[in-house]
This record gives C-alpha cells, sequence and structure tokens, in this order.
C-alpha cells in the first residue's frame, strides 16, 4: 500500500503564471469556498491526496501510482501529475483526514466545489453517494460513515469529455483551434463542515429595487424529521455596522426584507448589504450563516427614442464586455490562487471593461464574489449539451438548472446565455422561456450568435431567431455589426474581434503557428485596428446597440488573440490606452482605480525585430536557450534550413531535461536525419515511454527518418527483404509498420513508372505488410497491378486485395470504384461471366460513372479494358 504522500512539483513543459510558485501543498487556496453562506466550523481538505487511473471497469484500488495536488485538474501542471484521462478509464482519489470533534446531534458535512464529470465518493469504504455534473457543487453527509481517529476518503471519477453526454464546455480529448486541454476530476475545493441537526441549508436572495425590497427565501433542512415548528428564522440586514431591517418569521416561510432609498449596485458603486441569518428554537440560536446581497435590477425598457435598451437600476447601461474563457496554462480550469481568481476581474476593470460575458463555464464561487465586489456584470453562458441524444439533453437540463439555483444570489449576474452558436441546440423556444421563468429576475439571451458572420458573410440562417429571448445577439468576426431591430429584444453583439498577437515566449506552444480570427499583427497594428473596430462600435451604439463582446481578454492555448497573453504577464497594449479607446463607446467606470489597485502586468514590446536582426545578436554572442529556441523556429520560418539545423542542434544539445513534453515536441520538430542530435533522444523517449505510450508524431518522424537513411537504398529492384528487416530490428521498440508502409508506396510509384520487377516487388512489399497488419490501400494496389502487370499469380493475388477492398469499404462511391476493380481483374484473367457480374453491381453501384460504365461496355463487346492493350 502507498504511503501518505509527501512530495509535490509543479510538472514542467508548459508556461507558468506568476501565481504558480505562491502555490503551497500544504496551504492550497484556504479561502472560504463559499462567501454567500459562511460558518466558522469548516476545514478545507484540499492539499496532497494519492491518485491511481485504472481501466472503467476496475474496483477499489489496492494501491495508488502517486501524489496529486487537490484541486488542481490531473491534466495539469500544478496538479504535480499532468497526465490525460481517457473515456474508458477511470481516476481515484484517496486522503485521510482525522475525525473532527463532533457535539450530540452535529453532523459532518462534506462539500465538493466540483468534480468533473461523474464522482461517486466513499468513506471508509462505505458509499456515501454519487453525483453527475463537472460544473455544480454537490452535498455529502459523512456523519453515520464517520470512525474515531484517521478516516480513509475514496474519491471515484469518470469523465468521458467530449465522448459522452456530459457537458464539458470547451475541453476536448484532442485540444487544437478554439477547443483546449481537459480538466478532470476534482478541480474546486474540497471541504468538510460542521453543522447542527437541523440547519439552514441554502439561502435565495431576490432583490427590488422598485419596491425597495428584497425577498428572501431561507431552507431549513432537519436531518431527523420534516417538522420544523418551534423554529423561527431571524434576518438582519446591515450596512456596515448599521442595522437596516430585522425581520422574524417561522422556519419554511419567504421573509420580506425592507430596504428603504436603497443603496443600489452597479459597476461604477457595487454596494453591498450584508445579511445575517439565524435559526432560533426555544429562545436560543440553533444555527447562524452569514451572507451578503446588492440591490440591482436588470431589465430591457425603451430608451428616450424607443428603442429597445439594457438598462441597470432603471438606466440604460451600455454593456462594454469580454468573452473570458477562465483557463490556466499551469491549472487549466483551476485558478492557481485567489489572488490569479481575482486578478483576472481586475484586468478586465483595469482595461474599461463593465461586463465579462463567462464562455461556456461555470466558475468556484469566489470568481462571483470578487465580481460582486469589485463591479462587474457578467453574462453567464450555460455550458452546452455534451451531445445530441436523449442522456445528452437530459444532463444539460439538470445541470442548467443547478447552475441557475447555485450563482441565483450574485448581484453581478445580470444575464443567463442559454445556447452559442448553434452547440447543440434544440428545443430553444422551450428552454429559453423556462428560464425566464425559472429566473425573472434576470436577462435571457436565448442564443449568442444564433447568427455568426465571418468576414461580412452570414455563415448559416436561422428562421425564428431569438424565439422566446430578451436580446438579439449576432457574432461578427472581425469586425462589429450590429444584430437586428426586433420588438422588445435588445441589440446586442455577443461576439466581435479576435486580434491575433503572439508574443514570444509567452505562448503555450511556440511551434503553433500565431492565430487570431483575422491573422496575426503586432501591438502596433493591433491598437489601430481595435481603435477602429471601438469606432465602429460608436456607431452602431448610436444606432440602438447595447452591448458588445470582444474575443478576448486572454489568449488561450493556441488562440493568441488575447489583450493579454495566456499567463497574464503581458498586456499587448497599455491598460490605460485600452480604457481611453473603451471610452470612446462608454465612460469608465468610476471606481476603476481603487478596484484594480492589484492589476499589474508588463507591456509589450513595441519593436518587432526580423530575422536579420536576430541573426546579427547570435553572431553578437547571444545563445541562451530561449533565444536559440526562438531563432531556430524563425530561421524554419525563413526556409533557412542551414541555420535551422545548427541552431537546433545548440539547443538540443544544452536542454538539461529533453524528455519534457513540450522539449520532446520541438525536437521532433526539428529533427529530420538519424545524424541530427534529436534523433537519438526521440528514439530514448519511445525506449523509455514504450510503443503505446509514445505520441504517434514521434514514433512516425522516426520510422520516416529510419525509411529515408536505411532502408530506402536496399530498396533495389531486387531487394534484399531480410536487410529491411534487420534495420527495423535494430531500432525496437519501434514496430516498424511506417517503414514497411513506404516500402510499399515506393514501389507503388516505382510500378507507375515501369521500373524493372516494380509489379513483382509490390507484390512482395504489399504482401508482408498486409500478413503483419491485416490493413492496406487494397483497391490502389490491385488496381496498380491490373494496369501495369500481365502476370497471372500478380493479378490473382491483386484479385485478393480487390476482394478485400468490397468488404471493408463503407461509402457508397469508393464501393462502386472497387467492384470495378475488382471485375476488370476478372475480365483480364479471362472470367468474362463473373467480371460482367461484378460490373454491372458497379454501375448499379455509381449509375453517373461514365468511366465504370465505358467499361462495361468494352466487357459486353469483348474489348480489352486494361491500358497499352494494342
Amino acid at each position: 500500500m502507498a504511503q501518505e504522500p509527501t512530495t509535490w512539483h509543479i510538472q514542467q513543459g508548459t508556461i507558468l503564471t506568476r501565481w504558480a510558485e505562491q502555490v503551497n501543498p500544504t496551504k492550497v487556496l484556504p479561502e472560504y469556498p463559499r462567501p454567500q453562506m459562511v460558518r466558522p466550523q469548516w476545514q478545507n481538505l484540499n492539499g496532497l491526496w494519492q491518485y491511481v487511473i485504472t481501466d472503467k471497469t476496475s474496483g477499489l484500488p489496492e494501491s495508488y501510482a502517486g501524489n496529486i495536488l487537490v484541486p488542481y485538474p490531473i491534466e495539469s501542471a500544478l496538479s504535480g501529475v499532468k497526465k490525460p484521462i481517457k473515456a474508458n478509464e477511470l481516476l481515484w482519489y484517496k486522503h485521510n483526514f482525522e475525525k473532527p470533534a463532533l457535539k450530540t446531534d452535529e453532523r459532518l458535512l462534506l462539500h465538493f466545489g466540483a468534480v468533473d464529470f461523474e464522482a461517486t465518493v466513499y468513506l471508509n469504504g462505505k458509499e456515501l453517494g454519487t453525483h453527475r455534473g463537472g460544473y455544480q457543487h454537490f452535498t455529502l453527509d459523512a456523519t453515520n460513515a464517520l470512525q474515531s481517529g484517521k478516516n480513509e476518503l475514496v474519491v471515484k471519477v469518470w469523465d468521458p469529455t467530449d465522448l459522452g453526454p456530459n457537458p464539458h464546455g470547451k475541453q476536448v480529448l484532442s485540444p487544437q483551434g478554439i477547443m483546449y486541454t481537459p480538466s478532470s476530476g476534482i478541480w474546486q475545493t474540497v471541504w468538510m463542515e460542521t453543522v447542527p441537526s437541523t440547519f439552514i441549508e441554502s439561502i435565495r436572495i431576490t432583490p427590488d429595487i422598485d419596491k425597495q425590497q428584497a425577498i428572501a427565501h431561507i431552507a431549513v433542512k432537519d436531518s431527523k424529521s420534516s417538522d420544523l415548528s418551534g423554529y423561527t428564522v431571524v434576518l438582519t440586514t446591515k450596512n456596515g455596522s448599521k442595522m437596516v431591517s430585522t425581520v422574524k418569521l417561522p422556519a419554511g416561510k419567504p421573509a420580506l426584507l425592507s430596504i428603504a432609498n436603497p443603496h443600489l449596485w452597479s459597476p461604477d458603486d457595487p454596494f453591498l448589504y450584508d445579511l445575517e441569518v439565524k435559526l432560533v428554537k426555544n429562545g436560543k440560536v440553533a444555527d447562524e450563516v452569514k451572507s451578503y446581497f446588492g440591490m440591482r435590477k436588470i431589465a430591457i425598457q425603451k430608451d428616450e427614442k424607443g428603442r429597445d435598451r439594457i438598462f441597470l437600476n432603471n438606466q440604460y447601461t451600455f454593456n462594454l464586455g469580454t468573452l473570458d474563457q477562465g483557463f490556466w496554462p499551469d491549472g487549466l480550469y483551476t485558478a492557481p490562487t485567489d489572488a490569479a481568481l481575482k486578478f483576472d476581474i481586475e484586468a478586465a476593470k483595469a482595461m474599461g471593461f463593465n461586463t465579462i460575458r463567462k464562455h461556456i463555464k461555470i466558475e468556484p464561487d469566489r470568481w462571483y464574489y470578487h465580481a460582486d465586489k469589485i463591479g462587474m456584470l457578467v453574462w453567464q453562458d450555460m455550458v452546452n449539451p455534451g451531445n445530441d441524444t436523449q442522456d445528452g439533453h437530459a444532463e444539460f437540463e439538470k445541470e442548467s438548472a443547478e447552475n441557475i439555483a447555485q450563482l441565483y444570489n450574485h448581484p453581478c449576474i445580470t444575464t443567463w446565455v442559454l445556447f452559442n452558436e448553434k452547440w447543440g441546440q434544440y428545443d430553444q423556444e422551450r428552454l429559453t422561456r423556462w428560464i425566464k421563468q425559472t429566473d425573472p429576475s434576470r436577462i435571457v439571451n436565448g442564443h449568442s450568435g444564433e447568427m455568426l458572420y465571418v468576414n461580412d458573410l452570414l455563415r448559416s440562417p436561422s428562421p425564428n431567431a431569438w424565439i422566446g429571448s430578451d436580446i438579439a445577439d449576432v457574432h461578427s468576426y472581425p469586425f462589429p455589426r450590429n444584430a437586428p431591430a426586433m420588438p422588445g429584444k435588445a441589440r446586442v453583439l455577443g461576439e466581435f474581434g479576435g486580434i491575433g498577437v503572439p508574443i514570444e515566449g509567452h505562448l503555450w506552444n511556440d511551434l503553433q503557428a500565431g492565430w487570431g480570427y483575422d491573422g496575426v499583427v503586432t501591438p502596433p497594428i493591433m491598437q489601430k485596428q481595435y481603435t477602429q473596430m471601438v469606432d465602429s462600435l460608436k456607431v452602431l451604439e448610436q444606432e440602438g446597440l447595447s452591448a458588445s463582446i470582444y474575443t478576448q481578454p486572454f489568449d488561450v492555448e493556441s488562440e493568441q488573440n488575447g489583450l493579454m497573453t495566456y499567463d497574464r504577464a503581458i498586456i499587448k497594449l497599455p491598460a490605460a490606452i485600452i480604457r481611453n479607446i473603451h471610452a470612446r463607446v462608454w465612460p469608465v467606470t468610476k471606481n476603476y482605480l481603487a478596484s484594480t489597485k492589484a492589476f499589474s502586468a508588463a507591456v509589450a514590446d513595441t519593436i518587432n525585430k526580423d530575422y536579420a536582426a536576430r541573426l546579427q545578436e547570435y553572431k553578437s554572442g547571444k545563445n541562451d536557450s530561449a533565444f536559440l529556441r526562438s531563432l531556430t523556429l524563425l530561421a524554419l520560418q525563413n526556409k533557412d534550413a542551414v541555420n535551422a539545423a545548427r541552431f537546433s542542434a545548440e539547443y538540443i544539445n544544452k536542454l538539461k531535461n529533453p524528455f519534457q513534453e513540450n522539449n520532446l515536441i520541438f525536437i521532433e520538430r526539428v529533427t529530420t536525419k538519424r545524424t541530427d542530435p534529436g534523433f537519438s533522444i526521440l528514439e530514448k523517449s519511445v525506449s523509455i515511454a514504450g510503443m503505446a505510450n509514445s505520441p504517434r508524431s514521434i514514433t512516425a518522424k522516426l520510422e520516416t527518418i529510419i525509411f529515408d537513411d536505411e532502408v530506402k537504398s536496399l530498396l533495389t529492384e531486387k531487394p534484399d527483404w531480410n536487410k529491411v528487416e534487420a534495420v527495423i530490428h535494430q531500432h525496437q521498440p519501434l514496430e516498424g509498420e511506417m517503414i514497411r508502409g513506404l516500402c510499399v508506396i515506393r514501389y507503388l510509384n516505382a510500378a507507375s513508372r515501369d521500373q524493372q520487377n516494380a509489379t513483382q516487388n509490390l507484390v512482395e512489399a504489399a504482401t508482408r505488410y498486409d500478413d503483419r497488419y491485416h490493413a492496406g490501400a487494397y483497391n490502389d494496389w490491385a488496381w496498380t497491378l491490373f494496369e501495369k502487370s500481365n502476370k497471372k499469380e500478380e493479378l490473382e493475388k491483386a484479385v485478393e486485395w480487390s476482394q478485400k477492398a468490397i468488404s471493408k469499404e463503407t461509402d457508397q462511391f469508393r464501393v462502386a470504384s472497387t467492384m470495378d476493380t475488382h471485375a476488370n481483374l476478372l475480365y483480364k484473367l479471362g472470367n468474362k461471366q463473373e467480371a460482367l457480374q461484378w460490373q454491372e453491381k458497379a454501375v448499379a453501384a455509381s449509375p453517373g460513372d461514365t468511366e465504370i460504365k465505358d467499361n462495361f461496355e468494352k466487357m459486353k463487346r469483348g474489348e480489352p479494358t486494361w491500358p497499352n492493350a494494342n
């Protein structure tokens, strides 16, 4: 059995944020995780746990593989593991804790902030329960499973990411483009809380500024009985130390909180009232929690010109926003620290935004708490359905209902966004109206980007768009446009922009080309383009636009279209310049200076050094590792192969740990022959990891080089196949599949050029390949022999291949082609009647193919169908 975990280190190979070095495994995210309902008796369980990955059919593990830092996703660098989870695998966690002291009738609640996707929890071998949903809190009563002294907590997780019915947002198993690395397992704080047997379970507060009141629903739970008679709930509203109102009422009844002349919440003045809630019986306080709320109103109302606009607190307020995805290079879904979590909101505020659209992700409660305190309007996306099945729809609706309940009290959230760009869209009218009925206190955006324009072209029409919605929302890349005017709906631009500016040294993957919605540019050009976009926004705002959402505040993985880099280290334009540009459309929030004191970032260098300047720096003696890596990539971009080889060799020889993932990817990119220093490193990496666990890109590159440098010269008119196999054997554990496949292609090309013995060599090479892998381009092989060979034994082999091609092919057009090949081979071998039967089938399978018809007619007339028949 593995020992209790004691060691941890950040896995290397990705860029890190400034907060990564502040992560302390003995004090991980120590802040109270539920600011809306605070109790003093709690214990944080974050820290070093144990983990193991098993297949999906496995039972409780007997041993564990190593340590993992909870709550960072297992794929993240901060977890200390940085391993992917497959859809057919389970992730297990184990952690021991001491039983806390409990008074008579006290209960111990075990809280999970979020676990993606399905979690089953065991305490001391007893199953406490299972929860499905990767973004929602869940709570289990652990009291009856506790034992004296040490208690063993085990969590089993299944997360299919994008291969299941689960809402997963932008997580995919094969990240690329606008889809990113998964965050499997525990990714929010795990904690315990001591409560009395009858306790306050939840609070729901709805402000009404017009009536100068707020309605509070307090849910009370009795672990023994449903009878709450004798219990009274006392609610006290405060403005700092000043009491505003007090209400007493029987448990289970809604409370009306009178707020005379309310101090309203807004981005300019994010004032919050404190709320104390006590549960009282027989004059004694049984339970007590502290909370807060904001008095604010959001609605669609008409401006002085009769246009439908977004109004905050009965005043038109342009929602000047940005599209925040909530990803971190070191923690993925999980911010390294609470200060980091808060920083993203401070950064948006410092740049002059008053709105954040939280895109396809639900954040921890503390993110919304910071938005409440800082003053940031939030459009909250639902996380789109995992797939278009009944299970996928049911899970989406269940989780969406939980999302609304979980986030209901946060004044920052003004808008619910149901669908995005038709991802998983279904039953839009029903679901839009359902959200509005569930929460009539907020705006509902039924479909952000239901009309998507790219370079002024509409991607797909949408009849009856935005039905039931409070908002008409278009997306337009890169330049802004207005949504159509529709009665009762505010017009908004739900996404636009995406100007790409890659910043060297701050990229998730420096081997990927820079990416933005309109290519990539330098910071000075970005400033010019962004100014033009915002000037366009001002015109659109005057025409009735109520909101705009710029893509995006931060780079994310391969996307380099953020206003800041992914590691939050570099801002591409000074914040003051961005803020001043935004002021053209809407005034900067009055409290931005006070609320962004902690914001800091270096400004991007506006000097874009060309390749010649970099070469001169190299000649002057600059040769640190980061510089050599960058210079290698510049040499490749400039097609300077000689210098690329030189710089990459120097870089590789400086590496202290060449087997890190990002180093291996670089080495694979620059290695082209056996004599390159990277070849032996790549080969050793396969020996260490094993063939099954090595990236296909590395094994394919190695086998291609081996073929070019060692095998190709053996493929003469009379090849010695034993020598070919000896070369392959010499490079084990490489299996040689690609080498053998390249041999086939070599002789396939030779046959097309009518080289001597080429068809015989093709038969030998393809047979050796097929015998091992039971696969091949059978129709291509067979047709080549049909055209190029007159030898009976070779044509008979081709018939075997054409039969295999017919049995394996599923595409109707290609089925016709394989039948045509098979019929022609039979005809050339003299089996005319059978050939005619197959050719008739080929014509029926593809009636419009004139070549297949012509061959059929030739066969019927007894004419040759193969070339060079004369």
